[in-house]
């Protein structure tokens, strides 16, 4: 994985949370994001799949159990679809701006779960995700590792992607992990069991330093 050279925006700042089903990625987006408008910067808080016009048609489709069985290789177009948007005309332009952008999900879930979890070649999966985004990556993507029978425990109901298997799940898992490993300047893991608030403290830690080419109002 992470075979293309990788852009990373001048300007603003790009911060992703990444993880497997019931984390806390939206939780501690909030947390951070709060912090951040506390100390006077300009922060877009946004999500994947879903955060534009076209995005929410998008995530309809391919989340709801009544679109049933997709191929494969559709789903993961729709997903890049989604990306190709959400980076063109919500992600850049805030970084161009000089913003914080923060990010639930993004092209890391895409080789997680339509390159591992499927049936497909990651290589190929990753070629479609970074030319849909330009390459662009964040500058720290936080992971939020959990066991997914623990995640998946705290849904009443489920999405197409909840409802897979454990199996499939747990390669997920792996995936979001392994990609940590083999870049650990750009990435933090945490135990996602830990407390709320000792994983804030350790993301502000990280955050921190890269503050310097954002922009306060």
């Amino acid at each position: 994985m992470s075979t293309w050279p990788g852009t990373y925006a001048d300007t603003g700042v790009f911060v992703c949370f990444e993880g497997g089903e019931g984390s806390g990625k939206s939780t501690q987006s909030g947390i951070l994001r709060d912090w951040l408008q506390e100390q006077g910067y300009a922060v877009l808080l946004t999500f994947e799949p879903g955060d534009t016009i076209v995005g929410r048609e998008l995530r309809r489709i391919v989340l709801s159990p009544e679109t049933g069985q997709l191929a494969d290789r559709t789903e993961t177009l729709l997903y890049a679809a989604d990306k190709a948007e959400h980076v063109d005309t919500v992600v850049v332009p805030a970084l161009g701006r000089g913003d914080v952008v923060i990010t639930d999900r993004y092209v890391d879930s895409t080789l997680a779960y339509q390159g591992a979890g499927r049936s497909l070649l990651v290589e190929e999966v990753e070629h479609v995700a970074r030319w849909a985004t330009h390459d662009l990556r964040p500058h720290l993507t936080v992971v939020l590792d959990l066991d997914p029978r623990h995640g998946l425990s705290r849904f009443a109901g489920r999405d197409r992607i909840e409802g897979e298997s454990v199996e499939f799940h747990e390669r997920v898992r792996a995936a979001f992990v392994a990609m940590a490993q083999a870049d650990p300047e750009h990435y933090l893991v945490l135990d996602a069991r830990a407390d709320i608030d000792e994983i804030a403290a350790q993301v502000r830690d990280r955050v921190g330093p890269l503050l310097a080419q954002a922009v306060r109002r």
